[in-house]
């Protein structure tokens, strides 16, 4: 997949810099179904409006797909074979788009999520930082954040995903601070706090999740797990009036 898109990127870059409605409209879309957890769905809009000739579309749809790569690696023991798009992805965002500005960004978060997947906790300190580092200093500038997920949202879900909870929960802290609370934020705080059995928190995040849900569509897993949860003795004597 990603050697389709190192063609597709070719293409846009020879062709025109504007995106068409069309394109915008599905960069729109991906934006959606990314804050509905539909990464794969994202990353199909996303590749298609790189088809159409679509400069901006080309780093989400690199990193996006180098994320759920990550990820996939991750969930079979990090291998190396397994981490292939992964590198493929990082080296097209330094190659491609060049080394600093948001494809440098871009590229520390997946090498940082590769360093994840392989329970590489230092490599992970060392890439994500610098990345949360970079963003931030965007942010006060003005500038927006990386697309899709955000470095900040990112250093809290890797942290979680290699079990340092008090990383995790800093990360997240900063998050809030630096970008809001979004719902991948309050959704990464519930697993912690169920993670480091403080299950009152774990409700009251959840059912935050759950409440400011406003996405269309099929309900994601993640939203089945947030109810699930839900439907706890814990939550539910928790959720019921006192008289």
């Amino acid at each position: 997949m990603i050697g389709m898109i190192t063609v597709l990127v070719a293409l846009a870059l020879a062709q025109a810099p504007q995106c068409n409605p069309d394109a915008v409209a599905l960069m729109t879309a991906a934006t959606e179904r990314a804050a509905a957890f539909d990464l794969v769905g994202a990353a199909q809009r996303l590749q298609t409006a790189v088809m159409s000739g679509c400069r901006d579309a080309i780093l989400p749809s690199i990193y996006v797909r180098g994320w759920i790569a990550a990820r996939d690696a991750y969930r079979v023991g990090g291998a190396p074979e397994s981490l292939a798009t992964v590198s493929r992805a990082i080296g097209m965002l330094q190659d491609t788009l060049g080394k600093s500005g948001p494809p440098q960004i871009a590229a520390l978060v997946l090498q940082a999520a590769a360093a994840a997947a392989q329970s590489e906790r230092d490599e992970l300190a060392l890439m994500i930082d610098y990345a949360v580092q970079l963003e931030d200093r965007n942010l006060s500038a003005k500038l927006p954040a990386l697309p899709m997920i955000t470095a900040h949202e990112a250093a809290g879900d890797l942290w979680l995903q290699v079990h340092r909870y008090d990383d995790a929960r800093k990360a997240y802290e900063r998050a809030v601070q630096r970008i809001g609370m979004t719902p991948r934020i309050t959704l990464g705080r519930a697993r912690l706090a169920a993670r480091i059995d403080a299950p009152s928190t774990a409700c009251t995040e959840y059912r935050a999740f759950v409440a400011g849900w406003q996405a269309t569509g099929p309900e994601p897993p993640e939203l089945a797990e947030a109810r699930a949860f839900l439907s706890t003795p814990t939550c539910q004597a928790s959720a019921t009036p006192r008289p």
